[in-house]
């Protein structure tokens, strides 16, 4: 939904512990820190009212709580990637030094944004538990390099080396257990988008699953070039005048779980599905590196996945042509 009546805008700089504000009434700038807990979101509503958009950046999890008490409360909230507040910035100033919180207010003044809408209950649990299961597939990274260190010591402690290989197997079956449930719940809520997701040469089906807990199941997305840019594929060059032009980068902005699974699935994608093959190899004719190509391919596989869960008609060769650019 994106905003229509022009409400007071609100900029809201979010940190672990505090929320810097700042707010206009009539023609003056006012700044207010409150808490980053209920007792300062209550101060906040105080001061501004709830009838107002708030703007603010995602920082990792310190946005949510502020985020879902101000829509509870009938207030209409905006959440910007930070990437673009940058680009904001700089689009006016050249360089990143602000005041945060007031360059929140001037986007939410100057641009049109669309209103954040909380996840369903569901979604939320799943992405807990794929914290989870990262985390543990961290620690079990950590042991296996000790078990693999602990032998090239003159001395090894057998009851050391028997508590890491215990540590190792408790932590694969409590991410295989996690990762069960987290896949369990995702085929309750999104069997039906999983198959069709599935129907695409290259996309396995933990890949399809996770694609659409991490897009929500595309609910609030509105185009293919949304998710591109939310899985922080999107190019970007890095260019000044004539004389500095860097290599064509992706942004990195986000999805970095999403982005390793699906630049796995574009090796299987290049070989078996046939709009991927034929982009991939056009871009090696034209000299781009063999990433480059990979990268395009992932990209497209975002495509083909919008289209289809879009449409409900499951993969065919020649359908993402069919389909219009916005689709």
């Amino acid at each position: 939904m994106v905003t229509s009546v022009p409400l007071p805008v609100v900029g809201l700089d979010v940190s672990k512990t505090s929320l810097a504000v700042c707010y206009q009434v009539e023609q003056q700038v006012k700044h207010l820190e409150v808490s980053n807990s209920k007792a300062g979101f209550q101060q906040l509503l105080k001061s501004c009212g709830p009838t107002c958009l708030f703007v603010l950046e995602a920082t990792g999890t310190y946005y949510l709580a502020v985020t879902y008490y101000l829509h509870e409360q009938g207030g209409q909230v905006a959440v910007i990637n930070p990437l673009v507040i940058k680009r904001f910035i700089q689009m006016h100033l050249g360089k990143s030094d602000r005041k945060d919180a007031q360059w929140l207010l001037h986007y939410g003044q100057q641009q049109v944004v669309k209103t954040w809408q909380p996840d369903e209950q569901v979604v939320v649990e799943c992405r807990q538990l794929e914290q989870v299961n990262e985390q543990l597939l961290k620690q079990k990274t950590m042991v296996r390099n000790s078990l693999e260190a602990l032998p090239q010591q003159p001395v090894v402690s057998k009851q050391a080396l028997q508590q890491l290989q215990h540590t190792l197997t408790l932590l694969t079956q409590q991410a295989e257990a996690v990762e069960t449930q987290l896949l369990s719940l995702l085929a309750e809520r999104f069997g039906l988008e999983i198959d069709l997701l599935c129907s695409v040469p290259g996309l396995g089906r933990k890949t399809a699953s996770m694609l659409l807990l991490f897009a929500g199941g595309f609910a609030h997305l509105d185009n293919y070039r949304q998710l591109i840019a939310k899985a922080g594929l999107s190019p970007h060059e890095h260019s000044s005048g004539t004389s500095v032009r860097d290599k064509t980068r992706i942004t990195k902005m986000g999805g970095s779980l999403i982005r390793s699974k699906l630049f796995m699935c574009s090796f299987s994608a290049k070989k078996r599905n046939s709009a991927c093959q034929a982009l991939y190899n056009r871009l090696v004719a034209k000299g781009k590196s063999g990433k480059l190509a990979l990268i395009a391919v992932c990209n497209k596989l975002l495509k083909q996945a919008f289209a289809i869960v879009g449409s409900g008609v499951p993969y065919q060769a020649d359908f993402t042509s069919k389909m219009p650019l916005n689709a």
